[in-house]
């Protein structure tokens, strides 16, 4: 039996983003990039087929760290690009997150504050998560971001804008028994970083990580200081849970934010 989701109120189009980045990340199977959930959207719901879950080995491990790279391999138009076939407005998941209908900026850093990371911080604002103290400290960083300071190569073999699943924390990595060791589900699919996939997959502990990142970086190597720029990386994913749910998200940005600054 099929999962089904229903769209929010006056939203299908958020179900309808989420089904077309499904099956732009399931085009990179052919390659080798990692198996994505089936889907299906009626106009109000979006069917997804269950996954047969197993458990987290090293064999699953390396195979999501080489399927994984192939993903990010297959490459998109532009950095914070809806997957193709999606219609606007261009928004994904409870936070509605936009995306970039066009090309924005001249790097990843400027597309991606701009899209991303400053809508998200000045709806905080707007809602109380962060004073103004909390909020200047995070906005030193965004500039930067902006301004290119955390711009870095893309892993070996990656073309300058990867294909993300763009919301790849633990929760969305389902084990099983398949040729690559898990099923994603749930995107937000679109042209970015590979980087910001491996740091959400930090974020909230995957399990057999060491494994999946060694793997990863065996098929495509890793820009030298790629540890060092996973906490910039996770700035945004903790600016969403700042926004949702407040309480100590907004603490865990700040301090990330204040060694960026």
């Amino acid at each position: 039996m099929d999962v089904v989701k229903r769209a929010r109120a006056g939203a299908p189009h958020a179900l309808a983003m989420e089904a077309a980045g499904l099956a732009w990340l399931a085009e990179a199977e052919d390659v080798g990039g990692t198996r994505i959930a089936r889907a299906r959207f009626d106009g109000s719901a979006l069917h997804v087929a269950r996954v047969a879950e197993a458990a987290a080995t090293p064999a699953r491990a390396e195979a999501l760290g080489r399927s994984l790279a192939a993903l990010h391999g297959s490459g998109a138009g532009w950095h914070c690009c809806p997957p193709p076939g999606a219609t606007a407005p261009f928004e994904v998941g409870s936070s509605r997150t936009l995306f970039a209908a066009e090309p924005t900026g001249e790097g990843w850093g400027e597309a991606w504050a701009a899209t991303s990371v400053r809508p998200i911080l000045e709806r905080c604002v707007a809602l109380g998560r962060l004073d103004a103290d909390g909020a200047r400290v995070v906005g030193r960083a965004v500039d930067r971001m902006a301004e290119g300071a955390f711009d870095a190569p893309q892993p070996a073999g990656v073309p300058p804008v990867a294909r993300i699943h763009g919301d790849l924390w633990s929760g969305n990595v389902l084990w099983s028994d398949v040729d690559t060791g898990a099923v994603l589900i749930d995107p937000h699919a679109q042209g970015g970083h590979a980087e910001t996939d491996l740091a959400m997959l930090a974020l909230f502990g995957l399990p057999r990580l060491e494994a999946v990142l060694d793997a990863y970086d065996e098929a495509a190597p890793l820009a030298d200081g790629w540890q060092g720029r996973i906490p910039m990386q996770q700035l945004q994913p903790l600016l969403v849970h700042t926004l949702l749910f407040g309480g100590g998200y907004a603490g865990r940005a700040i301090e990330v934010a204040r060694t960026l600054g």
